[in-house]
């Protein structure tokens, strides 16, 4: 665990708005590697650096497949601690964020298994990020994610983890450690049960 815990605690877990001129991604790779080799070797202000980078995606994540803020947070912040404890074997063959969101659907599953009761049910306020390109076009953002709240666990986590973040139908079963044929007919689910309740 960090040695100073406040690090996790302190930094705001929200999905900021990106800068209207972004690097191009050569340059951001480059210096992510070097961050994250920093990171490795144990420099706290480079893993706070990739904290404050990507604590949002991770945080929003976790709500969308949780629909509860404080476990949402909870999961986030497992997750992150979790990263720091296993920076060191992290070799690169995925991307960092995609790492990261193996960490916290891990995080998410671990939660569900044990059943945790929810404490709160997430509002249309607690969404700050500019997710959902995929089915946005069809309605108000807000109202899909209030669709997307009723959608039964695994068509939800389906969903989020495919429409929302963009994984593949194999990725997704590997991280929701599923069929590859149970995750394309959970996203048909999924997809059937919005469009039922978007013109019902």
């Amino acid at each position: 665990m960090l040695a100073n815990d406040a690090l996790l605690r302190s930094a705001p877990v929200t999905e900021g708005a990106q800068a209207l001129s972004e690097p191009p991604a050569e340059v951001v790779d480059l210096a992510e590697r070097r961050v994250i080799e920093r990171a490795r070797k144990g420099d706290q202000a480079a893993f706070e650096a990739i904290y404050r980078a990507h604590s949002g995606r991770v945080y929003g994540l976790c709500l969308r497949m949780l629909q509860d803020p404080a476990a949402a947070e909870d999961c986030a912040q497992e997750a992150f601690i979790s990263a720091w404890r296993n920076l060191p074997r992290f070799e690169g063959r995925s991307s960092l964020g995609t790492w990261l969101h193996r960490i916290a659907v891990n995080a998410v599953l671990g939660r569900v298994r044990r059943k945790e009761p929810v404490m709160h049910v997430a509002e249309p306020e607690d969404y700050a990020g500019p997710e959902m390109p995929v089915f946005a076009d069809a309605m108000d953002v807000l109202d899909l994610e209030q669709l997307i709240a009723t959608l039964p666990t695994g068509a939800r986590h389906v969903l989020v983890l495919q429409g929302v973040y963009g994984y593949t139908h194999e990725e997704t079963a590997d991280f929701l450690g599923i069929a590859v044929g149970t995750c394309k007919a959970q996203l048909h689910r999924a997809r059937k049960l919005l469009t039922e309740r978007m013109t019902g």
